[in-house]
């Protein structure tokens, strides 16, 4: 898979680098700030990872694969999409990576999703999807 153009978003929240890591792998917690979906995976390496649920009245399921997992640092999952329109196949897949910094209490959390076919549309899914998305892991992890 190629990197092509990368979407990225940091994002500082008020709360322990434990916090945000258990709002970013807890199932029941994803749910909360990821537009109500399903995730189920085991967090081991080469394990399949799916999220489901329903958007705007149509069910979907995303799946992907765990890459890496180093505890309350590093989360990286392949991610593909049917709603994006594109075919399962290993070139349609986004690599999604979270990085956690803890500083002073609080947590700078960078995410980085690969794999988009131009820059405007990285700029995109950085502000338009990831950004929400994130906002609302803030708010989950700062409870």
């Amino acid at each position: 898979m190629t990197e092509k153009f990368v979407a990225e978003k940091r994002i500082t929240i008020n709360a322990s680098v434990d916090a945000v890591w258990k709002a970013l792998t807890d199932p029941a917690l994803v749910k909360q700030y990821m537009h109500g979906t399903n995730m189920k995976t085991n967090w081991k390496v080469g394990s399949p990872i799916t999220w489901t649920g329903e958007w705007k009245g149509k069910a979907y399921e995303d799946k992907g694969t765990v890459l890496a997992v180093e505890s309350k640092k590093l989360l990286k999952t392949t991610h593909w999409s049917p709603m994006g329109g594109s075919a399962d196949k290993p070139e349609n897949y986004h690599t999604v990576t979270y990085e956690l910094a803890e500083r002073g209490g609080e947590t700078i959390l960078t995410l980085k999703q690969d794999n988009n076919a131009s820059q405007e549309e990285a700029d995109t899914m950085a502000e338009k999807n990831w950004g929400p998305v994130l906002e609302g892991l803030k708010a989950v992890a700062e409870q």
